[in-house]
C-alpha cells in the first residue's frame, strides 16, 4: 500500500503488517465461517436453525462462532422460547458498524464471486429509491477512492504485537453450497494479507515469505491457489527472467474496499487503536476514513436505509 519502489524497508513492512488492525481484525472475524454468520445477520437471519438451513456450517462450528460474536459484542442473543431455550441473535451497535464491510463483500461477490444465488440480486437505497452498487468514498471529502488514490505511512503499533505462536496454516475454503455466505473461494485471511502485501510493494516470493512470516511450502501452495483462482498473476520479472513476479488482478484489486473497511472497523470499534498502516487520500490530503456510499445519490449508506431483492424476485 505504498508507491512502487525498487528500494523499501522490508522489515518496516513486516512489522507494520503484523501489527496492523487488518491483520488483527482478520484474526478475530476474518475466517469464512464468521463472515457467513455476519453477512447472514445483515440479511435477516436471526435463529440458530435458520443459519443451519441457509449455510453449510456444521452445528458445532456455528455454535462456536455465535458464542464468539456474542462475546465480542457484535451479536446479542434474546430469548424467544424458554423450554427448550431458544435465542434470536441481533446485531449490536458495534455489529452494525460492520455494514460497510458487508457491502464490500456483496460488491465483490457480484463482480467476481461464484455464488450469484446466495446473495441478493439487487440493493435498493430507500433514500433515493434507486438500485445501486456500493462505492468506496473518502469520509473527509466524499470523493470516490480506489487503492491507487491513496498513499500510506507505516508506523508499527507496539500495542498490537505479532503473535509469534500463531499457526500459519489456514484451511482451504470450499464451495460446497450455493447458499454459502462466505466471501469467496480461497479468499480467506491469508489470501487477504497476501493481497495487502503485494499492494504494499512485495511482488516476489522471498519478500512475501519474509513480511508475512509464512514458510515456503505453505506460501507456495497459497500463491498457486491464488493464481489458479485469478487473484494473482505470476510472470517473469522484466529485469531478471529467473525470478517470478506476482501482481494483482482486477479480482484482487476488487477486495481493496473490504480490506480497508474491515481494518477501519477493527481499529475504531474493537481494538480502539490506530493501525500501523495509515492511509491518506491524495486528492484532499486528509487521513483516509473509508465510507461506503450509494452509486446513484452518493450518500453514505446505513443498514436500515437499504432493502434488497433476491434472484427469485422476492424483496426484503
Amino acid at each position: 500500500m505504498s508507491d512502487p519502489s525498487a528500494h523499501f524497508d522490508l522489515t518496516l513492512v513486516r512489522e507494520a503488517l503484523s501489527s496492523s488492525t487488518l491483520s488483527h481484525g482478520l484474526k478475530i472475524i476474518g475466517d469464512h465461517r464468521t463472515a457467513q454468520v455476519v453477512v447472514g445477520a445483515f440479511l435477516g437471519v436471526r435463529r440458530f436453525d435458520d443459519w443451519l438451513a441457509r449455510t453449510n456450517i456444521p452445528r458445532p462450528t456455528l455454535a462456536e462462532r455465535l458464542k464468539a460474536l456474542v462475546q465480542m459484542d457484535i451479536l446479542r442473543p434474546r430469548m424467544y422460547q424458554e423450554r427448550p431455550e431458544r435465542y434470536a441473535y441481533h446485531l449490536t451497535t458495534k455489529g452494525m458498524a460492520l455494514y460497510d464491510s458487508v457491502l464490500m463483500i456483496w460488491d465483490w461477490e457480484v463482480k467476481y464471486g461464484e455464488r450469484p444465488r446466495s446473495l441478493p440480486r439487487r440493493l435498493i437505497h430507500k433514500g433515493c429509491a434507486h438500485a445501486f452498487h456500493p462505492e468506496l468514498i473518502c469520509g473527509a471529502c466524499g470523493e470516490r477512492a480506489s487503492m491507487h488514490d491513496l498513499q500510506y505511512r507505516l508506523e508499527p503499533n507496539p500495542k498490537l504485537p505479532h503473535d509469534s505462536g500463531e499457526s500459519t496454516r489456514t484451511p482451504r475454503l470450499r464451495a460446497d453450497s450455493e447458499t454459502d455466505f462466505s466471501l469467496g473461494l480461497r479468499v480467506d485471511r491469508w489470501s487477504l494479507l497476501i493481497v495487502a502485501a503485494v499492494t504494499l510493494g512485495c511482488h516476489y516470493f522471498d519478500q512475501l515469505s519474509f513480511v508475512l512470516r509464512i514458510g515456503p511450502g505453505v506460501l507456495s501452495k497459497r500463491l498457486a491457489g491464488m493464481v489458479d483462482s485469478s487473484l494473482l498473476v505470476c510472470e517473469a520479472d522484466h529485469s531478471d527472467a529467473r525470478r517470478r513476479r506476482y501482481r494483482l488482478t482486477a479480482s484482487s484489486r476488487g477486495l481493496f474496499g473490504y480490506i480497508v473497511c474491515l481494518a477501519n472497523w477493527a481499529g475504531t470499534h474493537h481494538f480502539r487503536e490506530p493501525s500501523s498502516i495509515r492511509p491518506a487520500h491524495r486528492a484532499c490530503g486528509q487521513p483516509f476514513i473509508p465510507k461506503v456510499a450509494c452509486s446513484h445519490c452518493h450518500q453514505p449508506l446505513k443498514p436500515w436505509e437499504v432493502s434488497f431483492e433476491w434472484p427469485d424476485g422476492e424483496a426484503s
